[in-house]
């Protein structure tokens, strides 16, 4: 069993823009991190399971909706706030960022958004202490970064919707209570609508065979003519930026929880870089190692600037999804670059699961890839910037 030696790494003494909340908030979450899952993550990666035990004490640290109100049993907090969790939650594990972000952003989001007040009354308090636990629903077998090409639909049956479909790739489907799942009405047009366990013809078997996010459950949501009560359609908002604007909350969280996977790598590499000898000095002393632990800090630190700034944007209501698709994409692929780096300095060692790294790699090949991939993100910048959009 590892010990967690983190401590954290702060080059150009960010700490110094924070409030003492947000210290708090983070060495809460750094704290309960080290004593509860560190110990028990490479366990649970090789056995491929979440530990759903974990669940109540991520409601206890605000794990879920950190940002959501007070009244519906939020903490209230800012975005800045909701980024140093993700943040020190990825450190540990994507996976277990993952189920938090998916409940945080894509669950209790967009229930919050556009949710009727009896939605927010009846669902966001248990979704906050983890006694419920949600999943969203909008890649489908055939379309993932085309979510507009959507089949899944509803039809208006007069008391009730009738719901089919399927949809794929989904982070806590299997032990979800409900799922926030997006889908065309008869014309077309795209909804939210809460589809909750138990109801008949809705079934959330497990994906099995992933390399990557194995601490995390991931499975398919199918509806097979699911009688959904007319209630539990979000009425706040519909069409395809509905599920769009919990995605910009989602990846935002994206954007900070890479950088802890960067400093667990960079971390782990830089004290086994001073603790190993070869040729009768510590590796650290030579001239390629010293290039890529300085070449890691410099890029967290310009990572750590890049997301600080956009959570100021998103406290203030400024942020766009062009800057956070620019932020996800930039931090992810610095992160995954970081663990191949540090996998390289403890050499052999960098394989077996007495470190993190490889576990680190296997998961951003996943986070690079989900809520919008490394290319979609960067085409969305080059729409920003010139005007032109090279998806049609």
């Amino acid at each position: 069993m590892r010990t967690d030696l983190y401590q954290g790494h702060d080059y150009y003494l960010l700490d110094e823009l924070l409030t003492e909340e947000h210290k708090l908030i983070r060495d809460t979450a750094r704290a309960w991190v080290k004593k509860e899952v560190s110990p028990i993550i490479e366990q649970a990666a090789e056995d491929g399971k979440f530990p759903k035990h974990l669940i109540p004490g991520l409601g206890e640290i605000g794990g879920f909706g950190p940002y959501i109100p007070e009244e519906y049993g939020g903490a209230g907090l800012d975005q800045i706030s909701y980024g140093l969790i993700m943040q020190e939650l990825e450190r540990c594990d994507s996976g277990l960022r993952s189920t938090s972000s998916v409940q945080s952003s894509l669950v209790m989001y967009p229930i919050w958004k556009y949710g009727t007040e009896e939605q927010r009354k009846k669902f966001l308090p248990k979704l906050a202490t983890g006694e419920f636990i949600g999943c969203f629903g909008l890649t489908e077998p055939d379309h993932g970064s085309n979510p507009g090409g959507m089949i899944t639909n509803f039809k208006d049956m007069g008391d009730h919707y009738l719901l089919n479909g399927a949809k794929m790739w989904i982070s806590n489907a299997p032990f979800a209570d409900l799922a926030v799942v997006w889908a065309k009405d008869e014309s077309g047009r795209i909804h939210g609508i809460i589809v909750e366990r138990g109801m008949e013809g809705f079934s959330t078997p497990t994906m099995t065979g992933k390399w990557s996010l194995r601490a995390s459950d991931t499975g398919e949501l199918i509806f097979d003519n699911v009688k959904v009560p007319k209630e539990n359609l979000l009425t706040g908002r519909s069409g395809l930026g509905a599920p769009l604007s919990c995605l910009d909350s989602a990846r935002y969280g994206i954007a900070w929880g890479a950088i802890g996977s960067a400093l667990d790598c960079y971390d782990v590499a830089l004290r086994y870089a001073k603790e190993r000898k070869q040729f009768d000095r510590p590796i650290a002393g030579f001239q390629l190692q010293q290039k890529k632990l300085a070449e890691m800090i410099t890029e967290i630190t310009k990572a750590q600037l890049l997301t600080h700034r956009l959570g100021q944007l998103r406290n203030e209501g400024r942020a766009t999804s062009a800057q956070i698709s620019m932020a996800k994409r930039n931090n992810v692929d610095m992160a995954i670059n970081i663990a191949r780096e540090a996998r390289q300095i403890l050499g052999g060692m960098g394989i077996i699961n007495e470190y993190p790294i490889m576990r680190h790699m296997m998961n951003l090949e996943s986070v690079i890839t989900y809520e919008g991939t490394h290319d979609i993100h960067l085409l969305i910048t080059g729409m920003d910037i010139t005007g032109e959009n090279a998806f049609k």
